[in-house]
Order: structure tokens, then sequence, then C-alpha cells
């Protein structure tokens, strides 16, 4: 184990994870994302870093959400109280999800040690993380390594859905 408890979603069904990342306090471009998430039918939505602000936070509330920050969310403590005030599971730098018997890993990527060791871990079937602002789909050895690519700055904005029980990823150009 890295760092903290797994979160386990109890399901064994397959489930539709919406994976956005890199909004940066763009609220319009959350709003399109979102959008086109819950029209491919997401279920579950994980945000990997550089959220930017509390109106991205309100475009979670009421959603089976989780958050990680990335190197340009400044105000972590403000926006996790206003996080937890609004319901959503904000979880820091790092976490740890088990959905469906597969354990799935989220950070932002900034951190290259971190990545390292997540790569090297060998511990994790999924690792999903954005900063690059640019889509991209790896594996290393079972470790699938997934980058929903982002809603700002990026020539071509995108979001992504994993089904974690099927092994399908679907991405998704967001235009805004």
């Amino acid at each position: 184990m890295l760092m903290g408890d797994f979160i386990f979603a109890d399901c064994d069904f397959s489930m539709r994870i919406g994976i956005l990342s890199d909004t940066h306090d763009r609220l319009d471009a959350m709003i399109a994302g979102m959008k086109v998430l819950k029209h491919a039918g997401a279920e579950m939505f994980i945000h990997c870093g550089d959220v930017g602000g509390e109106k991205i936070l309100d475009c979670l509330a009421g959603e089976n959400a989780i958050v990680v920050w990335g190197n340009c969310d400044f105000d972590r403590a403000g926006m996790a109280r206003y996080g937890a005030d609004v319901g959503i599971n904000c979880q820091g730098e790092f976490a740890e999800l088990e959905i469906a018997g597969k354990r799935i890993v989220v950070t932002h990527g900034d951190d290259g040690k971190l990545m390292r060791r997540l790569l090297a871990g060998n511990q994790h079937d999924y690792l999903l993380h954005g900063h690059t602002h640019m889509a991209s789909d790896d594996r290393l050895g079972r470790l699938r390594i997934i980058n929903p690519g982002a809603l700002y700055r990026a020539s071509v904005k995108s979001v992504a859905i994993l089904d974690p029980v099927e092994d399908v990823l679907q991405s998704y150009r967001v235009d805004i």
C-alpha cells in the first residue's frame, strides 16, 4: 500500500467512470465536459487535478465524484473544506480506489517521484492522471495508464469514460 486506505465502490457490474482533468477554473469547459460524460452514461466522476476553484466543484456536487489536486490548485485546504460542504470526496494529491475488483490509483501527474513509484509498483490495474494536457492510453505490464486530456489549454479538449470491468476506454472530444 502506498498511502492511505482504498476507497471501495461496491459493485459487481460494469461501471462507467467519467474521467476529466485540467479544468483550471474554466466553468464553461467543465460544464461542457460534464455534459458529454453524462450523455455518454458516466455513473461516477474522477477529476485528475488542476481543478482551479469552487465553481468547478459545484459541477460535481450531488454526483458520485472523487477529486485529486494538481500543481495549479493553490488553495487546496479551502477547496477541500468547500468540497466537503457540497459532498465532494477530495482526496488530496493521491487516491486509491477499488471498483469491481480493479485497483485504481489517481494522481495529477506532476510529481515525478510519485509517478515513477506508481509505474514501478505493479500494484494497480489503472493509473489515472492529467497534467500533460494531452490524452493518452498506454500499458506497462498489467497497468493501464490513462490521461483523459484537458479541458483547458489543449488543442483538442477531451474527457474519457472507463469501464474497468470490460477494460474499455472511450475518449470524447469536448467542443466549447
